[in-house]
């Protein structure tokens, strides 16, 4: 298995519990923690009965025996049960974790939840047999193009297919089917004469950052490219030539990071006048990449020449950097709570 982000890796044991849940059990809210105090990376629930289930997960892409010891002491810290996530528990270690208390699931579906009235145990399943299942449609370039536009405009999806459509440059007939599967997935609420609701949005959001590097990011690469030394720091962009992203977009906005890659999205009638204006140099080895830009001009306005904060969040993810991670939880508490808050 290549190399994953926590996030990703996340994302694909949430995937396998989900496969072992009861189907009255849900698992609503996901959320990076940033609290230095609590030292765990992410917080979640699981609903089952009415009865609600908080957790702190801390990712491991491996399980070495001092996580095993420290797990089990460091459990006490917690004002809600602490549970280990990682790529692959095999038999023997899921025995052990079991009988010291110790709860965790990973990607291959293996797991062990003790939280009355939910119990799960199953180990014994492999990592090369049980693979994620393939994204849906909707966490395919298109679907995410719309999710990415519902995220950032609350109200958007509450308008009719044809505006939808014109608003993300997305085909109408396209629109269609990913608000179809979105009511399937239980991120859309129909409420007839009254209208439509995107619900389980700390939720849809992880879903998204999950898929984005992987199924939208990649196909979007202008080039790489090189300027002068620095040249970026005390540079102001058109927003409506290019924006910030990534690094550098989230060391303007939060002062915390020394940005490694400068990345800045445009639109391809754009970039050889943003080469042009800034002294960009093609090089395939260059820290500059250039991406082109997946959302409608309307949008660009809102954070003048820096991209929306949850595309930030994303690229900061994907890099897997820890450092990044670290920015990308600040962000998230400062800067897009409030776009997926629940009304």
């Amino acid at each position: 298995m290549e190399k994953m982000t926590e996030n990703e890796l996340l994302g694909l044991a949430l995937e396998a519990l989900r496969n072992n849940l009861p189907g009255q059990a849900e698992i609503k809210t996901v959320k990076p923690l940033r609290s230095p105090r609590l030292r765990a990376d992410y917080l979640f629930r699981i609903v089952m009965h009415g009865k609600e289930i908080m957790y702190y997960a801390e990712i491991k892409a491996i399980v070495t025996k001092a996580d095993k010891l420290l797990a089990m002491i460091r459990k006490g810290e917690f004002d809600h049960p602490l549970l280990l996530v990682t790529k692959y528990i095999n038999t023997q270690l899921a025995d052990e974790l079991k009988q010291n208390g110790t709860e965790f699931i990973d990607t291959a579906g293996n797991a062990f939840i003790n939280q009355p009235p939910l119990y799960i145990f199953v180990k014994g399943n492999k990592p090369d047999i049980v693979k994620a299942a393939p994204p849906k449609r909707t966490f395919k370039p298109a679907g995410l193009r719309v999710i990415y536009a519902f995220l950032c405009n609350p109200g958007l999806e509450n308008k009719t297919y044809r505006e939808i459509a014109a608003e993300t440059g997305v085909a109408l007939g396209t629109v269609d089917w990913i608000m179809r599967e979105l009511k399937e997935l239980g991120f859309l609420l129909d409420m007839g004469k009254r209208g439509r609701r995107l619900i389980q949005k700390e939720n849809l959001l992880q879903r998204w950052v999950t898929a984005y590097p992987e199924q939208l990011r990649p196909k979007l690469t202008l080039g790489r490219f090189r300027g002068e030394y620095g040249w970026w720091q005390r540079k102001t962009l058109d927003p409506f030539n290019g924006q910030w992203g990534g690094e550098v977009a989230a060391a303007k906005l939060t002062q915390y990071l020394q940005p490694q890659i400068i990345t800045i999205y445009t639109a391809p009638e754009e970039l050889d006048q943003l080469l042009i204006k800034n002294r960009l140099k093609r090089d395939q080895t260059g820290d500059v990449e250039i991406l082109k830009r997946f959302w409608e001009p309307a949008e660009v306005r809102k954070y003048e020449d820096l991209v929306h904060p949850i595309l930030i969040y994303a690229d900061l993810l994907a890099t897997g950097n820890e450092r990044n991670i670290e920015t990308a939880k600040m962000i998230y508490d400062q800067h897009i709570v409030q776009f997926i808050r629940e009304d």
